[in-house]
């Protein structure tokens, strides 16, 4: 008989679990996929919001990879209930599905500030295509945007907003904009370039309530003046979609812990994605990584142990890259580690900022900022995350780094990191084409 594998989330995750199964297995087995949503890239909707993509270009497997695949589909259903003792998912239609594994990549939802009239008409969240479609019919050319929030998910979707000619004011509630991404002198200085394209920002501001005026929404603060707009996105955090396990037996922390197969304590239940709570590559520890590359790497590692494989993780990096009018902005690993060897080089005329962070004599963190077209920003990217990735002793090259924090090729190319990356794919085994498979991801 067949091997019964259960999918439940179509996201990155699930995607990328399907598609390692039919990779990897030796003998065909079923698949069965349960998803809220036709399955599609959460990644590519600012493109989409900024009309730079069809809409059919946003979904990741069509009905035709999906047959090809030979999966079996609940589109628009979902998961409400896991026996795990008898292998059984109860959908919200009320049918069950027995399985012989299954994976929980059920994602996440954006969550709304807790104030008055942030449920509201006028009111936007942008995380699913749903939400995308709102804020899309909403956005007209002179439109005043407010977006509540100044975190990475309100960063990605400040172009698109622009280039639809609307006016945009964020506002924050923290002392700084980005400030899970990056630290204080790069806050300033992303916070000046912004001022200088139009955008207005005001951080410390504490939302009170949001009310209707006319056609318009008016935002109140505590001690700060009110802002009037016509359409406000909330911008203000995700949270994992769990609740649907209460009694399943399955360890939760903060997210589903799972060990280094991304099994849970459930042996046959695996998790990946944002719900996953796995090893942080810097730290050793469990983690949360709600982040696109995390999601990918879990489906794939996943889905070759679903396929009979013996596939460990090393744990997941932290990552997190945007553009804004043309400005870059990263920040990898530990960035935040106030107990490392740390140094910084400021530029800001041009504007470049760098910040690296150390545990002996070994890369655990950085912070990078320059303008997009600068060759120091898009040569260093890439070669600050293999170093801080890699973990690779730089010896000597510690010292040139910290006095020269723009200088990073020659600690690359010394440390032999491309050396220690070309061999180490996810699944242990030579990559493959995204032509040798039925769908990249």
């Amino acid at each position: 008989m067949a091997t019964r594998h259960l999918i439940i989330g179509g996201g990155t995750a699930g995607i990328n679990a399907m598609r390692t199964i039919r990779e990897e297995e030796s003998t065909r087995s079923e698949i069965t996929l349960v998803s809220a949503e036709r399955p599609y890239s959460r990644m590519v909707l600012p493109y989409y919001l900024d009309r730079s993509i069809a809409e059919s270009h946003v979904f990741t497997a069509t009905a035709k990879v999906l047959a090809d695949w030979g999966v079996k589909t609940h589109l628009g259903r979902r998961a409400a209930a896991l026996d795990a003792k008898a292998s059984v998912c109860t959908l919200d239609d009320g049918a069950k599905v027995e399985y012989d594994d299954c994976l929980i990549a059920t994602g996440s939802s954006a969550v709304r500030a807790p104030v008055p009239g942030a449920d509201g008409p006028g009111v936007h969240s942008f995380w699913t295509l749903d939400e995308a479609r709102g804020v899309i019919a909403a956005i007209k050319p002179g439109s005043h945007v407010v977006m509540v929030g100044a975190g990475f998910i309100a960063f990605t979707i400040l172009n698109s907003i622009l280039s639809l000619g609307a006016t945009l004011t964020i506002v924050e509630l923290a002392p700084r904009i980005l400030p899970r991404m990056i630290d204080d002198t790069g806050a300033k200085l992303v916070e000046d370039w912004l001022t200088k394209h139009g955008v207005t920002i005001r951080t410390g501001a504490r939302l009170a309530r949001i009310e209707d005026t006319k056609g318009r929404k008016r935002l109140r603060f505590a001690g700060a003046s009110d802002i009037a707009c016509d359409v406000v996105i909330m911008a203000t955090g995700i949270k994992t979609n769990l609740d649907w396990l209460k009694g399943a037996g399955v360890t939760i922390n903060r997210g589903i812990v799972v060990d280094d197969r991304l099994r849970s304590s459930v042996p046959n239940v695996y998790a990946a994605g944002d719900v996953a709570e796995g090893r942080d590559l810097i730290s050793g520890k469990g983690d949360v990584h709600a982040i696109e590359p995390t999601a990918q790497e879990h489906g794939r590692v996943v889905g070759s142990n679903m396929a009979g494989k013996d596939v460990r993780y090393r744990g997941s990096l932290i990552i997190n890259i945007v553009e804004v009018c043309h400005l870059d902005v990263a920040s990898f690993g530990a960035w935040d580690d106030n107990r490392a060897d740390a140094a910084a080089g400021l530029r800001a005329d041009r504007p470049a900022y760098r910040k690296l962070l150390f545990s002996g004599d070994r890369l655990t963190g950085a912070i990078i900022l320059g303008r997009s077209g600068d060759i120091w920003t898009s040569n260093d990217v890439g070669m600050l995350k293999g170093l801080v990735q890699t973990g690779v002793a730089l010896g000597r090259f510690k010292e040139h780094l910290k006095k020269h924090p723009f200088d990073v090729k020659p600690a690359f190319i010394a440390s032999r990191t491309t050396h220690t990356l070309l061999p180490e794919t996810i699944l242990g085994r030579p990559s493959k084409a995204p032509g040798d498979t039925p769908v990249a991801v």
